[in-house]
């Protein structure tokens, strides 16, 4: 029975992955940051554990524990939104801590059990990361810095015979909007000069829950491409994964411009 151990299980896709994996056969490991979400997967039947991915101590702890790893799946993460200037460096940087330094620092806990089995990472990045949007330039830098870690360790990680795969979801239905509105009104203040396009700011926040492709569907296609040999690279899933990176790629760099500053209400003056 393969083992694979997935970060961020509370709830949406990293509770559809767990559920998608048990359902095939694997043993999973499923991790929480909170007590109460811990208690609910081991209800499940999941070997649940509590873990804040940026805490060093609970994944050496983790690691001592886990003897046998075939797949980990670095799920954990969360969209810090609103004005860059606004969120700031410190902003910045707690994103950066979750959605990017947390990557690194799970793997290379875990990689004596991944070297042993000759086993997969797989790294949940985004189409954010690719397009990038006003309003969310924070979580836009960390994805980006997502796809590129993930291109490092794939060259790295290949003479010990471990895969890496990154997946780029688009709009998947899931918890991310509500958080990243909360995330948003914590940031734009009255005082904000982006204060006029409160709503704009909002919209780019529910963003992810347009039109999405459920969770379960999603988590189905990761298991579908895990299962694959070798593994490809990149794996786009979800509402928005094809379009929004061709757009990137084929659009002049000022008629993407001009279409995203119209969508967020940035043409005219403030």
């Amino acid at each position: 029975m393969p083992t694979v151990l997935i970060t961020g299980c509370s709830s949406g896709i990293g509770r559809a992955l767990a559920d998608a994996f048990r359902d095939a056969g694997h043993h999973v490991w499923a991790t929480a940051r909170k007590p109460e979400d811990v208690a609910q997967l081991s209800a499940a039947g999941y070997t649940a554990r509590q873990l804040d991915v940026n805490d060093r101590e609970a994944l050496a702890r983790l690691a001592e524990e886990l003897e046998n790893l075939d797949i980990l799946i670095n799920n954990a993460g969360y969209g810090a939104m609103g004005p860059l200037l606004d969120g700031g460096v410190d902003a910045l940087r707690q994103q950066f801590e979750t959605n990017v330094f947390a990557v690194v620092g799970v793997t290379r806990a875990l990689f004596p059990q991944l070297r042993r089995s000759r086993g997969l990472v797989v790294n949940i990045g985004s189409v954010s990361g690719v397009l990038v949007t006003p309003f969310a330039g924070a979580y836009c830098a960390s994805k980006a810095a997502v796809h590129a870690l993930s291109d490092a360790l794939r060259l790295e990680l290949a003479p010990f015979g471990v895969q890496v795969m990154e997946v780029q979801p688009g709009a998947i239905a899931s918890q991310f909007a509500s958080n990243a509105k909360r995330q948003a009104e914590q940031v734009l203040a009255a005082d904000s000069a982006w204060w006029p396009l409160r709503e704009q700011v909002q919209a780019r926040a529910r963003a992810s829950q347009d039109k999405p492709t459920s969770a379960a569907v999603f988590a189905q296609g990761v298991l579908a491409a895990v299962g694959k040999s070798p593994v490809p690279a990149v794996v786009r899933l979800g509402n928005g994964s094809t379009a929004l990176p061709l757009m990137a790629r084929l659009l002049p760099r000022r008629v993407l411009d001009w279409a995203l500053r119209k969508r967020f209400g940035l043409l005219r003056p403030l």
